[in-house]
């Protein structure tokens, strides 16, 4: 079996490890007993409304999906004040950077990142032969400068996931309006907002209105995976002028989001009950593990999303001490950080035990 040799050298992305996987390989027989806090996941769950929505829709699970997603495209639309036009869904938000890398990326382009920025931008510009320019993060913070400094003629789309992923840091907004307003015509803008729901109100930016106001060269994307509690689902969406997002339909599979995820988010969009609850345990959260962590001798990344990057030394070992405890959190060595975790922020009693199972684990 002989695979094109760019392909031989791709690395697989390390996803948060399943509660059914710790639990066969460590012989934990309840699998109730663990806590996964590793990917991100809304830990109150699915919003209620999708669920009875849901429900609703098994009768009709027989039929394809509208590929276009009418009704959903024009619902969002209205709630963000776009036209239909300008929205595009995909499989999660990730299958929308493929579609990004797909159109614009090939040999002798580049996309610029940040060097602790969300791995499947770097996956998926080796998936089109393309380079990759990372940009040194000060502070776990992505320079915008900088990365508007390394822009060339062969830069085709640069990337700012805000808050970023698995920093969980913000850019403030004024910063963000100006790197947009400076970056070239040539140069496609991804901003990736997937914890913009759960962002302080202080750090959320308006980058829609730069698409609003027709700005060709912007995509932001977002999702329903995190605050909407949709992430087994997988629907994210971007927002773009109509002429990029008339290109990226040009790669997109007919049915490439399901027909239960596309009722699951109508009903999640009119679940403000949910979205504020959720709001409420993020922030609390946040909270608490600002407090307790250092407490056991654990620095903490400030963060605006519903996660924390935390460093512990031993970043790897601590990962896997804490399976033990039946706790699951994310190791940071992918990312550059081995002495780093990230927790995600979950239910009061989850981020006990969390706490209380990493005070048995260090030193």
């Amino acid at each position: 079996m002989k695979a094109k040799d760019y392909i031989n050298a791709l690395r697989v992305y390390e996803p948060g490890r399943p509660i059914d996987e710790v639990a066969r390989e460590l012989g934990f027989p309840d699998m109730a007993e663990i806590i996964k806090v590793a990917s991100n996941e809304n830990e109150l769950g699915p919003s209620p409304m999708a669920v009875e929505a849901m429900r609703a829709a098994i009768p009709e699970m027989h039929r394809y999906p509208d590929g276009g997603a009418f009704h959903l495209k024009h619902k969002l639309a209205a709630f963000l004040d776009v036209d239909p036009t300008q929205i595009l869904f995909g499989c999660g938000s990730n299958e929308l950077i493929v579609f990004l890398s797909h159109v614009f990326l090939g040999k002798g382009t580049n996309i610029v990142m940040g060097t602790e920025a969300f791995a499947v931008y770097f996956l998926a510009a080796a998936m089109y032969e393309a380079d990759v320019v990372r940009v040194p993060m000060p502070g776990h913070l992505h320079d915008l400068d900088a990365m508007l400094a390394a822009i060339s003629p062969k830069t085709r789309l640069v990337a700012v996931c805000n808050p970023n992923n698995p920093t969980g840091t913000a850019v403030e907004p004024a910063a963000l309006d100006d790197f947009i307003e400076r970056l070239p015509g040539h140069v496609v803008a991804i901003i990736d907002e997937a914890y913009f729901e759960v962002m302080p109100e202080a750090l959320k930016p308006n980058v829609l209105r730069h698409v609003r106001e027709g700005r060709e060269n912007v995509i932001v994307l977002r999702t329903f995976s995190k605050a909407y509690g949709l992430a087994g689902l997988r629907i994210g969406y971007g927002i773009g002028h109509a002429g990029l997002i008339g290109l990226l339909n040009k790669v997109r599979q007919p049915f490439n989001v399901s027909a239960m995820a596309q009722v699951a988010a109508m009903a999640a969009l009119d679940d403000t009950t949910h979205l504020v609850e959720t709001r409420e345990m993020v922030a609390e959260g946040l909270a608490f593990f600002e407090r307790e962590l250092p407490r056991i001798g654990v620095q903490t990344v400030p963060s605006a999303a519903n996660f924390i990057l935390c460093r512990t030394g031993r970043g790897r070992e601590v990962f896997a001490e804490l399976q033990k405890r039946k706790v699951i959190v994310r190791p940071m060595d992918p990312y550059g950080l081995p002495d780093h975790i990230r927790i995600t922020l979950g239910t009061p009693e989850q981020n006990r035990r969390v706490v209380d199972a990493l005070r048995d684990v260090l030193p």
